[in-house]
């Protein structure tokens, strides 16, 4: 399973994210749930480091399939943005019923 933890503040601002896991929906090169988590992660990823000038550190271990994400300081509106988009892509897998056993997001208030 995929597991995707998203971190708030108090104040509801993103402070990063974490996501870890394969889904195991099928044998790899053929699972579609980790290659669309991934686009969708990756994407917005970059879609940060390029479209904002936001301050962020990523980790991205390709090995165990992990990437963390972390703002150093509140997040630009833009920023913000890219990451609810992310979030609701992930979020439309979690509901579909052919996928959702395959992807946990969580929201933690840090």
């Amino acid at each position: 399973m995929i597991r995707v933890t998203v971190y708030k503040n108090s104040r509801h601002e993103y402070t990063g994210f974490d996501v870890e896991g394969h889904a195991g929906y099928d044998d790899p090169g053929k699972d579609v749930v980790c290659a669309a988590v991934s686009a969708l992660v990756i994407n917005a990823v970059n879609s940060v480091e390029h479209f904002t000038d936001d301050e962020t550190s990523c980790v991205i271990d390709e090995e165990s399939g992990s990437i963390a994400l972390r703002f150093s300081q509140i997040p630009s509106h833009d920023a913000a943005l890219l990451l609810d988009s992310m979030i609701l892509g992930l979020e439309e897998m979690e509901e579909n019923n052919e996928y959702e056993p395959y992807i946990d997001i969580i929201f933690k208030e840090v």
